[in-house]
């Protein structure tokens, strides 16, 4: 009986992001909540950050996080629905409609976060004291509505990987952690890692705008 032959798909960095941004959204979510606003900004601040470093990342990273390897148009979408695109590590054409749309409303969401302010203005966003005051109540009413926005569509994210897993008998978690997975038709589509110094490039973008905003915020 051959063994079944795993290959890289996911570089660390990729990893790191994906389940950072896990955390710190549940995270920013219990701190809200809870009425824990210094902790809710630093975490916000903190995505944002991340966010910026997966935008680099998706040009310059490892070769299947990169957007120009996932994300195609609706003939590729519609290729795969009908059974008919070649099975590629990395996210298939309809899981690149899901990353964007996450990576879209994670943006709108921390973006308006950096411009919000209470009814009261006695908590804003690091940005806020930018914009009019009624303009910072309309971002704090838009980050709520992308906040709900995100829940639904985290939720869908759930469910098309519990659909993975028990229909198609594909496991899209341990990949996602051990950065492997099953055996490909070709490996020329394997993970083609980047250079260490596009990763330390892309980090220290995404902290110095995490901290030029915490220290902005704290003035």
């Amino acid at each position: 009986m051959t063994a079944e032959r795993r290959v890289p798909v996911w570089d660390i960095p990729t990893r790191l992001f994906h389940w950072l941004v896990v955390v710190l959204f549940l995270f920013s979510w219990g701190a809200a909540k809870y009425h824990h606003m210094d902790l809710h900004l630093i975490s916000g601040i903190t995505l944002v950050g991340l966010l910026a470093f997966r935008l680099i990342w998706g040009f310059i990273g490892g070769s299947t996080a990169r957007f120009a390897h996932f994300v195609r148009g609706p003939g590729a979408v519609l290729g795969y629905l009908r059974g008919k695109a070649p099975h590629r590590p990395g996210h298939n054409p309809l899981g690149a409609l899901s990353v964007i749309a996450l990576l879209g409303l994670l943006l709108v969401q921390t973006g308006t976060g950096l411009f919000a302010s209470d009814t009261d203005g006695l908590e804003s966003g690091p940005l806020a004291s930018l914009i009019e005051f009624d303009t910072s109540r309309v971002a704090a009413k838009i980050h709520g509505v992308s906040f709900n926005l995100l829940l639904w569509l985290a939720g869908f994210h759930v469910v098309a990987v519990l659909f993975y897993l028990v229909v198609r008998r594909r496991d899209l978690v341990t990949p996602m952690i051990t950065g492997s997975d099953s055996a490909y038709t070709d490996r020329e589509d394997e993970l083609v890692r980047a250079p260490v110094w596009r990763f330390v490039l892309a980090a220290a973008v995404g902290a110095g705008i995490s901290w030029w905003l915490y220290r902005h915020g704290a003035v």
